[in-house]
């Protein structure tokens, strides 16, 4: 089992969800996140006076997937986010030891689904 953590622009999440379904992957966790990577920010003007934004906004998608889908999932987020510009974001694969469902207390891949 794998989780699959992905930063992504904001503006690119509905084109990587529905690369996501069209992959059969439905299952995710969206959380609105700030961080700053290689583009390291830019400068915003208010009211006339310089701001530095080194907080850039992100989308962070989680993704629990059985290791038979984990190069669909990376497959189908790419497709959904790249641009070919800074900034389109990074993918993190970590194993994931232990899984389990509350309702049916279920465990492993049959928790996962």
């Amino acid at each position: 089992m794998k989780l699959i953590i992905a930063m992504i622009k904001p503006h690119n999440l509905p084109s990587t969800k529905q690369a996501l379904f069209d992959a059969d992957i439905r299952k995710m966790t969206v959380t609105n996140v700030m961080g700053c990577g290689q583009q390291g920010g830019y400068s915003e003007t208010y009211r006339g006076v310089a701001h530095e934004i080194n907080l850039v906004k992100k989308v962070r998608l989680e993704i629990a997937v059985n290791d038979e889908f984990e190069d669909k999932t990376i497959k189908a987020i790419i497709k959904g986010a790249k641009t070919g510009r800074i900034g389109d974001g990074k993918i993190f694969v970590l194993d994931l030891p232990r899984c389990i469902r509350i309702r049916t207390e279920e465990e492993g891949k049959a928790a996962i689904g």
